[in-house]
């Protein structure tokens, strides 16, 4: 594991935690069984083999 060889300012702690912060996922179109649904883009493949049922 990767230890700091010196104490980092305050300034610079909280400048690098500000990238923690998620995004929200960019939605997709699919269609399933003729109905349009806009899921997260990282899960449409699951939506279109019919592992994931979208929620009406």
């Amino acid at each position: 594991m990767a230890v700091p060889k010196r104490k980092m300012s305050r300034s610079n702690t909280r400048h690098r935690r500000a990238h923690w912060r998620a995004n929200t996922s960019a939605l997709v179109p699919v269609t399933i069984d003729g109905s349009s649904y806009l899921v997260p883009q990282h899960l449409r493949k699951a939506y279109e083999r019919g592992l994931l049922r979208p929620q009406d």
